[in-house]
């Protein structure tokens, strides 16, 4: 452990303020997997690719593990986190119909 190298992450102010999303679009290929993570807004026909990410296929695996360890201890201090119903295929997904207003 005396060996390891300390790494310096820089946050930009821009990227620190970041981005809402509310979709995350998840592809593959054999090389490398892609997360498109998308603004979904009411009343709009169009949604908008706020960030891409792009990760190696053993990166994915290291996030999918680090996030489901993050998902565990916010379960646990804060309650389990509950999913709605939503249809099979993604490309259906809509804003409830509730909702009103215009942007």
């Amino acid at each position: 452990m005396e060996n390891e190298k300390k790494i310096n992450i820089e946050l930009p102010e821009e990227v620190a303020q970041g981005d809402y999303c509310n979709l995350c679009i998840v592809m593959h290929s054999p090389s490398e997997f892609v997360m498109d993570f998308v603004r979904m807004v009411p009343n709009r026909d169009v949604a908008r690719v706020q960030d891409r990410v792009i990760l190696t296929p053993d990166n994915a695996k290291r996030f999918l593990i680090t996030l489901s360890d993050n998902i565990r201890r916010y379960e646990a201090e804060h309650g389990e986190i509950r999913l709605e119903q939503r249809p099979a295929d993604i490309t259906t997904f809509a804003f409830p119909s509730n909702l009103k207003g215009e942007a």
